[in-house]
This record gives C-alpha cells, sequence and structure tokens, in this order.
C-alpha cells in the first residue's frame, strides 16, 4: 500500500554526499568506510541511504538481521556488518549474504555449528572486542581460547576485529579513550602473530573520527555524522543536515480569550488567538515534551510556536501573526539548529530526534 501520509521527511543526498565527503578528507586514502544506516538510517529510510550509497562506501552496519535483508532484497550487494545478530536469525543472516558480529562463546560456538552444518567456507565473520565500553565484546583475556577455536576452522574467516570508544566525543575521557585504543591494538597485534592471514580493524565511529583518526586502522564506522551531526559544535558546521521534515495545515481556528486547545486545556488564550492543527505527533516522532510553547515550527518562514499537549497524530500551532491559509507548508525541522533546538526542548540528543521519527512518516530522496 502506497504511503499517502502528507507528512513528509525529505532526505537530502547531497548533504549525505557532502557529508561522507568530509570524513573521507579525514581519513587515509586506502582506510575503508562503513555508513552505519541502522534504525531506518538514523530515522530517514535504511534502504534509500543504501541505494544512494552503495557504490560510495565499502560496508553497511547494521544493528539487526532484518535490517540487512531489507538492502538485500532492494538489491544492494555491498558488504553488510549486522553488528548485534541474534542466534535464532542466523540461518537467515547466512541465507542473505550477512556478515554477523560474534561478542561471546556463545555467540561464536552457535555460528560455528551453523556453519559446519551448512557446509560453509571462509564465510566471514567479525569479532566484537570489548575495551572498555561494557556492552558486549570478547574480553582480552578471552584470545587464547578464541584463537584455539579458531585455529584450522575451515567453515569461517575472521574478516575483521573491531571495538567501540566509550567516550570519544568527550575529550575529557581523552586518557580513558587512548587507552582503549592502546588496548585494542594489544589485541589485534595477538591476533595478527597467531593467524595466518590479517583481519581488517576498526575502531572509531564520528567523533572518534574527529577526535582520534590517527587510529583510524583499516576502516571507521560513520554514522551520526553522516546524517550532519559530528558531537562537535565546529564540525556540525562543516557538515550539512539531511533530515528536512516537513508538514501542513490541516485546520486553522479561531478561539478567543479564554478559550483553550488540546487535551488536558494545557493551552489558554490570553487574548484572541489564530491557531492551526498539524498532522504530525507523538506517534510520528514528536515528543510531548515539545509542547506548551516549549519548541515551534516553521509556517512560511516564521516561528509558530507548539501550544497545548502534542497530541498522537496532531500539534497545534499558534500562528496569530503569520499570515497562512490551511495546505500550506508546515517545516518541523530543516536545519541542524532546528533539530538541536527541538532536541534541547525535549531535553534529549539529537540522535533520539532523528531516530524517532515513526516509519509512517512518507519518506523521500531529494537531489
Amino acid at each position: 500500500m502506497a504511503n499517502n501520509h502528507v507528512t513528509i521527511l525529505e532526505i537530502d543526498t547531497q548533504a549525505l554526499e557532502h557529508n561522507l565527503t568530509y570524513f573521507k578528507s579525514k581519513l587515509n586514502p586506502e582506510t575503508k568506510i562503513l555508513a552505519v544506516v541502522k534504525a531506518f538510517g538514523y530515522g530517514s529510510d535504511g534502504v534509500l541511504v543504501g541505494q544512494f550509497l552503495k557504490d560510495k562506501v565499502d560496508y553497511f552496519g547494521v544493528a539487526y538481521a532484518q535490517e540487512g535483508i531489507a538492502l538485500r532484497e532492494a538489491g544492494i550487494e555491498t558488504p553488510i556488518m549486522v553488528l548485534h545478530p541474534q542466534m535464532q536469525n542466523f540461518d537467515a543472516i547466512i541465507d542473505y549474504q550477512l556478515e554477523p558480529c560474534l561478542y561471546n562463546f556463545k555467540t561464536l560456538d552457535t555460528f560455528f555449528a551453523r556453519a559446519d552444518e551448512r557446509l560453509l567456507l571462509n564465510y566471514p565473520v567479525h569479532l566484537n572486542f570489548n575495551t572498555g565500553l561494557n556492552r558486549l565484546g570478547f574480553w582480552q583475556n578471552d584470545i587464547g581460547l578464541l584463537l584455539s577455536k579458531i585455529h584450522d576452522n575451515k567453515h569461517i574467516k575472521i574478516t575483521s576485529l573491531f571495538s567501540h570508544l566509550a567516550a570519544s566525543e568527550d575529550l575529557e575521557e581523552k586518557e580513558f579513550s587512548i587507552n582503549q585504543i592502546n588496548n585494542f591494538a594489544y589485541i589485534t597485534k595477538q591476533f595478527y602473530e597467531a593467524l595466518s592471514y590479517e583481519p581488517f580493524i576498526h575502531m572509531l565511529n564520528t567523533s572518534g573520527v574527529i577526535n582520534y583518526s590517527k587510529a583510524q586502522f583499516n576502516m571507521v564506522r560513520v554514522g551520526i555524522g553522516l546524517y550532519g551531526f559530528g558531537n562537535d559544535a565546529d564540525e556540525t558546521a562543516q557538515l550539512k543536515n539531511t533530515h528536512n521534515l516537513h508538514s501542513v495545515i490541516s485546520q486553522i481556528h479561531l478561539i478567543d480569550r479564554g478559550e483553550t486547545v488540546g487535551y488536558n486545556r494545557a493551552f489558554v488564550a490570553k487574548k484572541p488567538t489564530k491557531t492551526a492543527t498539524v498532522p504530525i505527533g507523538h506517534a510520528d516522532g514528536i515528543p510531548r515534551a515539545v509542547g506548551n510553547q516549549k519548541g515551534f515550527v516553521l509556517v512560511n518562514d516564521q516561528k509558530a510556536p507548539i501550544i497545548g499537549n502534542v497530541c498522537m497524530d496532531m500539534l497545534m500551532i499558534d500562528v496569530t501573526k503569520i499570515k497562512c491559509k490551511e495546505g500550506d507548508r508546515v517545516t518541523i525541522f530543516n536545519s541542524q539548529e532546528m533539530i538541536q533546538t527541538f532536541s534541547d526542548a525535549a531535553e534529549t540528543i539529537p540522535y533520539e530526534t532523528l531516530t524517532a521519527i515513526s516509519s509512517r512518516v512518507k519518506k523521500m530522496l531529494m537531489k
């Protein structure tokens, strides 16, 4: 069924390519780039982003198998790393030629068993090491047993070794980050000495590329940076916004002083007021926290505060001072500044603001 929602997220491909080029400029020419398209491409559309970037990056990164399957079914043949594979999805991962990241002995042994049953040869897998994030990953003291299990196993091939920085954007944690990098380098050294081949290695995310580019190893993983945010005001200023969220005015009301707007009568008019109703709400990713004049949208390039409580499918705005009519375009956000202001009003971060955009919002590429 076609998505005819009048609320549309336009994904700016020129901005996307600009951001990719910017991060490439920070890297050695031979360094691979993994584009992170998990969470619907950070709230955009992972498939549309993947189709645009498939010939421009070396790898895609997704969180779960289904995200990778969607890319494959869209005809994307670029290698796809599944960062958090679920063991019940190992057969699907193999069927769709996805590459699992194994992070403990249970996932390792289970995948080895499936690879053996299916008579796989040199199937690409990736080993995740915990160097301080304490989320997923093998520990340094697992290396001996790991190598013994990998030795002479012809069904799989360790394509890469990787880890995650815990605080790459926080320069007050520089010592901790450097210790992580050094620990990871020590881990990879042991594998290089023990294996007859050299897996490529990667550790840096967006902020890691910005702050620790000397540790780029063979590949970097760029996520939020592709979509216009560098976790640093100066770096973000060098990037371009990719997410442009628009809707329309469904209805305009003229209310008198003392009348109320929305659930719980949260807005009370102190004077005659012109309000507009917009078909986007918290089911589309607009948090209730930005209601009651904490957030704003743009109507004909003028700020219109969000009034009352945000509804599930709609929100109301004050357009008393704005010349507008029903059907006029409403911009929820179209710049990094608006996204940051929106995030601040909701007491969150751009990651959450972007990834909260609902799948029911229509998505389209903008050239």
